[in-house]
């Protein structure tokens, strides 16, 4: 395995006002833009060259990652100017692709965490002679995700979007976003149109009779599209849960609990735990606790707040007392002292909280 496509297109509404400044591969987990997670991993499986198929705010890309040198890696980018969507996204980078038509190529989505064995994945595709290998991971409720079936032989033959009737639940094997195609099967794709991978391409190679194979791995899986989920990756790579060589072991960053980062100050009576990450500037006050959260670089946690489950912008400030359990603040926003924010609530990017504006419990 030599190459391989990372779709890095989307727009990421479910984070905002996290994407508002910045794409969602490019959001900072476990002390890094998460994408370096996924191209160490992929470096690591073998993989020397990875094609960026890009369009929202594209130019950051390039301009974090380069030629992919300090990674050891050849990164090529490659930008949609309509949408395209996902298998849109793959044909369109096709023509940058150097592999021959017999080698297989490594797909995978910009927004999923996993632990899934690259290697054994492009294995198993070159062993079984398939012409695309899918990634497939179970899952206790199906239902908002792709369903996959599977023969006893593990060739797919069916692909199911989302149901929602009990009847049609006919297996929790999901899509988990990561495949290996055939390059032959990647030109054949449309060009210069949308056309989607889970709802047109693949249900069309069945139809075909190509050979689709599925490989159920139970490894870590996770959907990093929503806030909850953002924290709880980040905070399950600072903690060991999944591994990423781009995090320092707690032997080098001298903790279990947490990450942080150079030039971030946390007061002696302060604490950082549950995989929480201090970003570079990041202030945490006397008497704070931060748990399973991530301040991205400049934030400030003022004297006693407590930040649970929370993501908390570049540059923004958390006032006294503050509590915050489940929410995110956008970039530069200001949370005036004894606040209280839970369950979802989003503040925007630059906005202003008073002091005691708003509350979910009574006031004591």
């Amino acid at each position: 395995m030599t190459e391989a496509i990372l779709l890095v297109g989307g727009k990421g509404t479910r984070l905002r006002p996290l994407t508002v400044n910045t794409p969602k591969p490019m959001l900072p987990v476990a002390g890094v833009p998460f994408l370096t997670h996924q191209l160490v991993r992929a470096k690591d499986a073998g993989v020397h060259r990875v094609v960026f198929a890009t369009a929202y705010k594209a130019e950051v890309f390039e301009e974090y990652f380069g030629d992919g040198s300090d990674l050891g890696l050849e990164l090529v980018y490659v930008t949609e100017e309509v949408p395209l969507d996902t298998a849109g996204a793959i044909r369109n980078v096709a023509d940058r692709l150097t592999s021959a038509p017999d080698e297989p190529v490594l797909v995978f989505n910009g927004d999923i965490l996993s632990g899934v064995d690259i290697g054994a994945l492009v294995a198993a595709h070159r062993e079984r002679g398939a012409d695309v290998t899918l990634h497939l991971s179970r899952v206790t409720d199906p239902r908002p995700f792709g369903l996959v079936p599977t023969d006893a032989e593990g060739w797919v033959t069916a692909f199911l979007e989302k149901p929602q009737r009990p009847e049609d639940i006919v297996t929790d094997q999901i899509n988990a976003g990561c495949y290996v195609f055939q390059r032959a099967r990647i030109d054949e794709i449309p060009a210069g149109r949308r056309v989607s991978v889970e709802r047109e391409t693949f249900p069309g190679l069945l139809t075909a009779g190509a050979k689709v194979l599925g490989v159920v791995e139970q490894s870590y899986w996770l959907d990093l599209g929503t806030p909850t989920a953002f924290a709880k990756g980040s905070a399950d790579l600072v903690m060991g849960i999944v591994t990423s060589s781009a995090v320092p072991g707690p032997e080098q960053r001298g903790s279990d609990e947490s990450l942080v980062l150079p030039g971030a100050r946390i007061a002696e009576d302060a604490v950082a735990d549950r995989g929480t990450t201090v970003g570079s500037g990041a202030v945490i006050d006397s008497g704070a606790h931060v748990s399973a959260s991530v301040l991205d670089a400049g934030a400030v946690i003022g004297p006693g707040a407590k930040v649970n489950c929370s993501i908390i912008g570049a540059g923004a400030r958390i006032g006294a007392n503050t509590v915050l359990d489940g929410v995110v603040v956008g970039d530069g926003a200001v949370i005036g002292a004894d606040n209280e924010l839970r369950a979802g609530a989003r503040v925007w990017c630059g906005a202003v909280l008073p002091d005691k504006a708003v509350r979910f419990s009574s006031d004591e």
